[in-house]
């Protein structure tokens, strides 16, 4: 008997900064997206970083419905998000390989890779110097 292992979810990993997020994309009746156990409208409690995780699921080319649920780690709300939305993006891709083109248009795909610049020996911060005094 050779039965085919079908997963009936899909993976994946998105990260902004220094903020990762393990994305979990599973056909539903309803959208739905659950942040670390909570809903994203309770984890976010800003409209605007709510819509961030959507983002990529209201793109005109995505069809159908998806029970969405993310394990988030690192970073500030905002980064998190965005590392969300990423991940939603990379699943959608996995899934339905023709959303590549319109989700890499609207920069979905595309790693933030900025980060806060290490400490220096002998200075205040990254580059901040101490003043300079003649006494």
């Amino acid at each position: 008997m050779s039965e085919q292992n079908t997963v009936p979810y899909i993976v994946a990993i998105g990260r902004r900064k220094t903020a990762s997020a393990r994305v979990r994309l599973t056909p539903a009746e309803t959208s739905t997206v659950t942040v670390n156990g909570m809903s994203a409208a309770d984890y976010f409690k800003t409209k605007e970083r709510g819509s961030i995780t959507f983002d990529a699921l209201n793109l005109e080319e995505v069809t159908g419905t998806f029970q969405i649920s993310a394990k988030v780690q690192g970073g500030g709300l905002n980064a998190q998000a965005e590392a969300i939305r990423m991940g939603i993006a990379r699943a959608l891709t996995k899934g339905e390989d023709t959303l590549r083109g319109p989700l890499k248009a609207a920069g979905f795909l595309k790693r933030d890779p900025r980060s806060v610049e290490r400490k220096k020996p002998g200075l205040l911060k990254a580059r901040k110097r101490p003043s300079w005094s003649k006494r």
